[in-house]
């Protein structure tokens, strides 16, 4: 386990308290509740930081949608994050990443946004055999920032796209154990394993809650590539440059994690509870967002 990370203290003209340090404001958002395994790994890596994590599950899930509805739902919850005074947004969506991301960096060109992508690059560094599968939605794969990512990176290997619709929905339910969930998960797994590769990435940040079954489904010898960790590190080094980072003095109060949902709060709060392992305050996102 890797250690959390430790942000500098502030620096203030004259004499700072002993005790100032820098407590980041971190806005995340998703097309629902997948993101929560980004907002599970930002924990690990930022304890102390503020959280606002809105997940969009009454417009989920983005890989279903078209390109101009996922580009207006990003900016609109973009632009509500930073109003709440998040410094750093990262979007939690690779859908969203890919069709919004630069959209959304020339709209606030003064705030670091990070997004996800399908970690071709590390699978690269782990296949054996040369032979990869990409799990991800068909708006992701069928994206030019994807395609760019295949072009850059994957020559000379065969690397197996599988879309996978409805996926993501299921996941978005809660219920990981349902036999029809665990029957998309053996439908999509199934041309992977005739395929033989022995690497897979996971391209959307709903799979890692059915990671396990992913991977019996796949079979023990098969490697899964999921870019939680490295989106939180990468989040980590963004917030290590931003200068207008507020300063707070004297014994730190618990860190506050607020989740947001356009759907059913309820259900966020279920799943929040079961798949968290920190407290939260869960809301509905206010009208007009």
């Amino acid at each position: 386990m890797q250690a959390a990370a430790r942000l500098p203290a502030a620096m203030t003209p004259g004499p700072a308290p002993t005790s100032a340090v820098i407590r980041p404001r971190i806005g995340v958002f998703d097309s629902g509740v997948g993101g929560l395994s980004v907002l599970r790994a930002l924990r690990a890596q930022l304890p102390d930081a503020q959280m606002h994590y809105v997940a969009d599950s009454g417009h989920a899930p983005y890989g279903e949608r078209s390109d101009r509805h996922v580009l207006t739902r990003s900016r609109r919850i973009a632009a509500h994050l930073f109003d709440q005074g998040a410094q750093v947004l990262v979007i939690a969506c690779n859908t969203a990443t890919a069709v919004a991301a630069a959209a959304l960096r020339d709209a606030w060109p003064g705030h670091p946004i990070v997004g996800v992508e399908p970690g071709l690059k590390p699978a690269l560094a782990l296949t054996r055999n040369g032979r990869i599968g990409v799990m991800a939605t068909s708006a992701t794969l069928r994206s030019d920032k994807f395609r760019r990512l295949l072009d850059t990176h994957a020559r000379g290997h065969s690397v197996l796209l599988q879309a996978c619709p409805g996926l993501a929905a299921a996941i978005e339910r809660g219920q990981l154990d349902d036999p029809r969930l665990l029957a998309l998960i053996d439908r999509f797994t199934r041309p992977l394993r005739e395929a033989g590769v022995d690497t897979v990435v996971l391209g959307c940040t709903h799979y890692p809650f059915v990671r396990d079954a992913i991977q019996a489904a796949l079979g023990r010898e098969v490697q899964v590539v999921d870019t939680a960790d490295a989106v939180a590190r990468h989040t980590v080094t963004r917030l290590l440059g931003v200068a207008a980072a507020r300063t707070e003095a004297g014994p730190l109060a618990p860190s506050r994690i607020v989740l947001q949902t356009s759907g059913d709060v309820t259900l966020l709060q279920r799943i929040a509870a079961r798949w968290l392992d920190f407290p939260t305050d869960v809301a509905a996102l206010p009208p007009g967002v």
